[in-house]
This record gives C-alpha cells, sequence and structure tokens, in this order.
C-alpha cells in the first residue's frame, strides 16, 4: 500500500504483460529481445560458455521460464530476489513486461560477469552500439551545436530557444538532420519549429517557459535530468542543461543516470565522460567549445552526474525510495527522458491514453516534465479528438516513434 500522497489518484490498471496484450509488447518479448541478447554475442569476444548461456536465454524467452540470477557480487543481488520473488517459474512472456525488459538487461550482465571480478569485469556488452551511434551522428552534433551557438548569441530571444531545444531533447534519439527546414547544407540557422509541432501530440513547452524563465515556481535552484540515450540523444540533453546553466535559469543541474548498462544504449556517467571527450576532438569550434563549457560546469559542481539503482530497476516511478524522493523535492523542474523512464512513470500500465497525466504522476514532489517519442503502448494525458485523429492517419502511432509528447506535471 502507497500513502495517499504518493501514488497516482486514479485506481492503477494493470500491467502489460506479453502473453495477454500480444502486439507490440508480445513481439519485443519474443523477437526483439531475442534479437539483442544474439548481437551481444555476435559484437564482443566473450568465452563459448557466456556464448552459449546467451543463445539459451535468447531461446527461452518466447516460451521458457526465467533464470534465476546467480549472486554475481552486484549491489543490487538482494533486491533483484525481492523483486523476482513473485515470478519464480513463470514464462518470460507471462509476467510485468516492465519487470521482463529490466530483468532480461540485469541477466545479461549477469551471464557476461559484468559484475564478477576477472577477465570480463565492468565490459560494456553494448559498448560498439553506443561507440557506433556517436559516431555516426558527428554530423548532426556539429549543426546541432551552430544552432545552438546562434542562440545564446540571441540574449533577447530565450523563450524561443529553450522551445528549440526542448524539442531537440525530444527528437535526439531520431539522429538526423529533419529538425532543420533548409535545404541547402550552408545554411541549417533555420530551424523548424511549425514541423516539429505537427508530430507533437501535447505540448507544454509553454508552461515550462512560465516555470523556467518567468519565475513561476518558488523553487529555482536546480532542473533535475533523468537521462535515456546515449548518443546523439545525451548530447541534445547536454545542449540543453548547458543553456539553461549559461542563461542562468538555475545554479546547478544534475543528470540522473544508469549504473550500469541496460536498454542498449542508456547512458551511464561513464558514457557522459566519454561523450565530452569526444566533443573535445571534434574540428568544430563551436563542438570544441560547447565541450569545454560541459567540463567546467562538471569542474565547478554545476553540472551534477549521479546514479543510482532505481532507475535499472522494475519499480514504478511511484516506488521510489523516499531518500531519492526527498532529494528530488529540492528541484524547480525534473525532466524525464524517453520511452522506458515515462512507461516507468505511468507504471507501465493500462492507462486510458486520455486519463489526466497530473492525476497519475501528482505522486512526485515536484513540477514533472515528460520529454518522450511514443515507442510503446503506454501513454496518457492525450485528448480524445487528437487520439481519434492520429490513430486515423497512422495506425502505428504508439510505437513507430514519430510521435512526441511534452507534457508537464505541475504542482
Amino acid at each position: 500500500m502507497h500513502s495517499k500522497d504518493s501514488a497516482p489518484k486514479l485506481d492503477i490498471p494493470t500491467s502489460l504483460i506479453a502473453s495477454v496484450d500480444g502486439g507490440f509488447t508480445e513481439h519485443t518479448v519474443i523477437n526483439r529481445m531475442p534479437n539483442i541478447a544474439r548481437r551481444v554475442i555476435e559484437e564482443n569476444d566473450f568465452s563459448d560458455e557466456i556464448n552459449q548461456s546467451l543463445e539459451k536465454l535468447a531461446n527461452d524467452l518466447s516460451s521458457g521460464n526465467l533464470l534465476p540470477l546467480v549472486d554475481d557480487t552486484g549491489v543490487d543481488v538482494i533486491a533483484w530476489q525481492h523483486y523476482l520473488h513473485s515470478y519464480q517459474a513463470q514464462r518470460w512472456v507471462d509476467i510485468p513486461w516492465f519487470v521482463a525488459e529490466t530483468y532480461f538487461y540485469r541477466l545479461i550482465l549477469n551471464i557476461t560477469n559484468y559484475f564478477t571480478p576477472g577477465e570480463y569485469q565492468y565490459i560494456d556488452p553494448f559498448k560498439l552500439q553506443k561507440s557506433q551511434g556517436l559516431e555516426k551522428s558527428l554530423d548532426s552534433i556539429v549543426a546541432l551545436c551552430k544552432q545552438a551557438s546562434v542562440w545564446f548569441s540571441q540574449t533577447n530571444s530565450t523563450e524561443t530557444s529553450l522551445i528549440g531545444l526542448l524539442y531537440f531533447s525530444l527528437w535526439g534519439n531520431r539522429v538526423d538532420l529533419s529538425l532543420w527546414s533548409a535545404i541547402e547544407d550552408s545554411d541549417r540557422s533555420n530551424f523548424n519549429i511549425e514541423s516539429q509541432q505537427a508530430h507533437i501530440l501535447v505540448d507544454d513547452s509553454a508552461k515550462v517557459i512560465d516555470l523556467l524563465v518567468n519565475k513561476t515556481s518558488n523553487k529555482q535552484n536546480q532542473v533535475d535530468l533523468v537521462a535515456d540515450n546515449a548518443g546523439f540523444e545525451l548530447v541534445c540533453d547536454l545542449c540543453l542543461l548547458d543553456f539553461i546553466l549559461n542563461r542562468g535559469l538555475v545554479d546547478t543541474v544534475k543528470l540522473h543516470l544508469k549504473p550500469h548498462p541496460t536498454f542498449v544504449s542508456d547512458a551511464m556517467i561513464k558514457d557522459v565522460h566519454h561523450t565530452i571527450d569526444y566533443l573535445r576532438n571534434s574540428s568544430s569550434l563551436e563542438v570544441k567549445n560547447f565541450a569545454s563549457r560541459l567540463q567546467n560546469y562538471v569542474a565547478s559542481g554545476q553540472l551534477i552526474l549521479s546514479e543510482d539503482y532505481f532507475w535499472t530497476s522494475p519499480l514504478a516511478f511511484w516506488e521510489i525510495p523516499e531518500s531519492k524522493r526527498n532529494e528530488l523535492s529540492n528541484s524547480s523542474l525534473l525532466i524525464v527522458k524517453g520511452d522506458a523512464n515515462y512507461r516507468r512513470l505511468l507504471g507501465d500500465r493500462h492507462w486510458d491514453y486520455s486519463s489526466n497525466f497530473m492525476d497519475i504522476v501528482c505522486y512526485l514532489p515536484v513540477p514533472t516534465l515528460a520529454l518522450r517519442t511514443l515507442k510503446s503502448e503506454v501513454a496518457a494525458g492525450i485528448p480524445p479528438l487528437t487520439i481519434d485523429k492520429v490513430a486515423k492517419s497512422d495506425p502505428d502511432w504508439l510505437t513507430n516513434g514519430s510521435w512526441g509528447l511534452i507534457q508537464l506535471a505541475a504542482i
């Protein structure tokens, strides 16, 4: 049981489960997750024994039972034993989807000896994909930094610049240059905001401006951002935080990161350091200057890099430990990035898509902004007419990553 102020106001619906819901949820467990396990085999040089265990995991996902977590000295082993107690001897497809996915990634680390002292300790099984993602997005990074430098120089257009950077943070995982309407490569200064708005189903960016720029909150000392993916998306997030600090909208920003590899591309503290180092070596002056500012923020304590095992747990956001909840209460704005973090925010439950977003997220003691492209069948706060319209124009709107949400739950 949760206290009245630490759970959604609405009755909590059932969890998404692959064997019950079918569709994209089932497709993820029986097709996408086995492919991810086999890609770990292909992209690493693990032992035959490890590879055989990964292949067994891949084969078990469609109809087999959960494998137990062997004690690998990870600090979360006891917690996972508690999380999994209710699901022992159950099939992967029969347990809540969010539990299945988060445990799947933890089990990959268990199998590959990520926490176990020895040859493979702390080897990121997804490192190749992360590195390639960053390198392939170099043109986009240069273009973004050039655009951001224009916004930085326009001291009288904080609102427009901030909205632009919110949009970049929202769409960052698309890793392309589609945010510009300019045809000529030589002129990417024409940032096409209107074309972005057409694919944003809920856009509370004006309310975010009121909160940060027009100071409608009494607390203006810190912004917290729960990060999603490394690569270009992380660069977009860092660019947003850079602007917020540079404009003096808050004193500090805290970036909440995963303590270990998960969901293939999720960002850890070492990914942030690697990204800054990569940007420092760019031939672009704008990119170098951006990296230098980030380094200075970290050194001065204005940019705080934080990790916590809550972010890799299968828990709903309303089950956040009290100490973490109290920590977030000091923030003037909590930004929650990406699809998986959004699913945690909503507990990965069958909410009606038009349910009041605030009545679900009311359990957090801080204004909360969700920046999310839709990649799963979990959503709330979308007007019924909007749902009808988008469903007719795009049958896969919930899962294809083409539609976005900028949702603010104020307190």
